[in-house]
């Protein structure tokens, strides 16, 4: 089987005429197989993430046959089927609300919103963007898909108890306040209908677990429904007619634009997230490589089609393409077949959707919504770091509280922040030499070898975000009255750039007014370099620079202290050299 490997990390702007030349007949079998299982599961998930979405069932549907198709054309593996799914579902549900929107104007700005969302991917990858998904933290997502799961769930409260709303809340806590103050407006027939849905559902999983066992749970009840008593007073789903499929152009104007413009690229950047885990995962068990960049650009081909095709936003589903791998697809010829198969489903099953009652799509949209919940990983995001709680727990929370657009700005914020405040501080350790001519870390208690040389470790980065840190941290090293000689250790300080040159610069300058000389050692060639093109030889003479020498890690620094002892004029001090010792 072709595991879909990329070629190189480049966009291409049409690869599939490349699978075309290199697609083989004993590939269709597997290929058509594959987009048979996707397509059963994914005409039932897109009913139900619109639904999800506040939006008619035919959006949903829509973009599970249009997002696999385009994704097949402008993409390269098997391992991400494109679609409708929970994450930009609930996102996009949460952003409506956030904006007061709702009915005939909801699905007019639809187009310009799922639209711009593909433009923004697009975009990304021109610019390589996707290779910086590596930098957000898991935690993130964990956060958002957990705090999705409890809206999705909330959400859909109020079709099993036969509640009819004005409009879908935005977020977990209007929800909930809407949802209990029409209690008293429950219908027991929506009750009894998703409860005994709830049971088949979860027999199917536990004996059949290989079937498409949404669809054959949305079958099922709906026949049943047919033969309950009460069945007039149900409520039940839209039928979809595929003579209604038509061109949504977006209205192009400023006011829809900025309108729409945060919540469009809040969805672009989950879209992205959410896709490429779950295609990175996949390849990794394949032990294959993904051009991520590839991907994402096709994942916006595929939502500038469902924005113009009548489809909600689209990203990768974890289900579906997990589906499709294990299925055997070969390359994205899979994901072809299964655009093709959902657009003839519409046409033949779209008018008996009207036939299933909204309590039993409700129900599996619930089941959906629990299996999101990981607590494992919520376990390790919570117990690893605190750095890693305090984004899981920003992220969550903030969820629930607020639009989910807003959640992921914080979380990402959030976990962007730590990052810098982590790698802006750099580890500075004062070292000595022992009696075996060995440098070793200097213990609190201990005193110095010579008490008027300081040799300091700087460890870590030393760009701009930890250059004000370190400048102030050397100062007060400067401040001991015994100091003459301070050693500065540079081998293992890492991106410098010119806000750090700056700091040390600085401390050169105020080394001066302090009667103390500052000597620098251990001076690899790429700092060397930056050093000459800063001017800092200008301030800090060559002959106070003592370069790293790779073979012989200490004798660098044995070299700074022999010009220290010369500084103050103390000669009896042996500096020994183990390296030395052992050549």
């Amino acid at each position: 089987m072709s595991t879909g490997t990329p070629f190189g990390n480049r966009v291409e702007v049409l690869p599939f005429i490349r699978t075309l030349r290199a697609y083989k007949r004993e590939d269709l079998k597997a290929d058509l197989r594959a987009g048979i299982n996707v397509a059963l599961l994914a005409a039932p998930q897109g009913m139900a993430y619109a639904l999800i979405a506040g939006l008619p069932l035919r959006y949903g549907i829509y973009c599970a046959a249009v997002a696999p198709f385009l994704g097949a054309v402008f993409a390269r593996s098997p391992f991400i089927i494109l679609g409708p799914t929970n994450a930009t579902s609930v996102l996009l549900l949460s952003a409506f609300g956030a904006m007061g929107l709702s009915g005939p104007e909801k699905l007019q700005l639809l187009p310009m919103l799922v639209t711009m969302s593909g433009a923004f991917l697009i975009f990304g990858a021109m610019l390589n963007v996707a290779n910086l998904v590596q930098y957000v933290s898991r935690s993130v997502i964990t956060g958002y898909v957990t705090a999705a799961a409890v809206l999705i769930i909330a959400n859909q409260l109020r079709n099993v108890l036969g509640i009819e709303l004005q409009q879908t809340s935005s977020t977990f806590v209007h929800v909930c306040a809407e949802t209990l103050s029409h209690l008293g407006e429950m219908h027991p027939s929506a009750l009894l209908i998703g409860t005994i849905s709830l049971l088949v559902y979860l027999l199917l999983r536990w004996k059949l677990g290989t079937l498409p066992n949404v669809a054959i749970t949305l079958i099922a009840m709906s026949l049943l429904a047919r033969w309950l008593p009460t069945r007039a007073s149900l409520q039940y789903l839209d039928a979809v007619d595929a003579g209604d499929w038509q061109v949504t152009l977006p209205r192009m104007n400023f006011g829809d634009i900025s309108r729409v413009a945060s919540a469009s690229l809040a969805i672009a950047v989950l879209s992205m997230l959410e896709g490429v885990s779950v295609g990175k995962s996949l390849a990794a068990r394949a032990g294959a490589r993904l051009n991520v960049n590839q991907e994402v650009f096709s994942m916006g081909i595929a939502n500038i089609g469902c924005g113009l095709l009548s489809g909600m936003p689209a990203s990768g589903s974890p289900t579906r393409s997990a589906l499709n791998w294990t299925s055997g697809a070969s390359g994205p010829m899979a994901s072809l077949f299964c655009g093709i198969l959902c657009a003839a489903g519409v046409f033949l099953v779209g008018p008996y959707i009207a036939y299933v009652p909204k309590a039993v799509l409700a129900v599996l949209v619930i089941c959906i919504g629990v299996s999101l919940i990981n607590r494992r990983q919520i376990r390790i995001m919570t117990r690893t770091t605190r750095a890693d709680a305090l984004v899981f727990y920003t992220t969550l929370v903030s969820g629930l509280l607020f639009p989910l657009d807003v959640a992921i700005y914080l979380g990402v914020g959030t976990s962007i922040v730590l990052f810098m405040r982590q790698a802006a501080m750099p580890q500075m350790v004062e070292y000595a030499f022992d009696t075996s001519g060995q440098l070793t870390e200097l213990g609190s208690a201990q005193a110095r070898t010579d008490p008027e040389v300081s040799i300091v470790h700087v460890e870590g980065n030393l760009f701009f975000g930890a250059a004000e840190l370190f400048r102030d941290q050397m100062r007060r090293v400067f401040e001991d009255p015994n100091l003459r000689v301070i050693v500065l250790k540079l081998r293992n300080a890492h991106h410098l750039d010119a806000t750090s040159v700056a700091a040390l610069e600085e401390l050169v300058r105020y080394a001066e007014g302090t009667n103390c000389t500052l000597l620098v050692s251990e001076v690899r060639p790429d700092t060397m370099r930056i050093f000459d093109r800063a001017g800092l030889f200008g301030v800090l003479k060559k002959d106070r620079i003592f370069a790293d020498v790779a073979e012989n890690p200490t004798s660098s620094t044995a070299a700074a202290i022999r010009a220290a002892k010369g500084i103050i004029g103390s000669e009896s001090a042996r500096v020994s050299i183990y390296a030395d010792e052992r050549s």
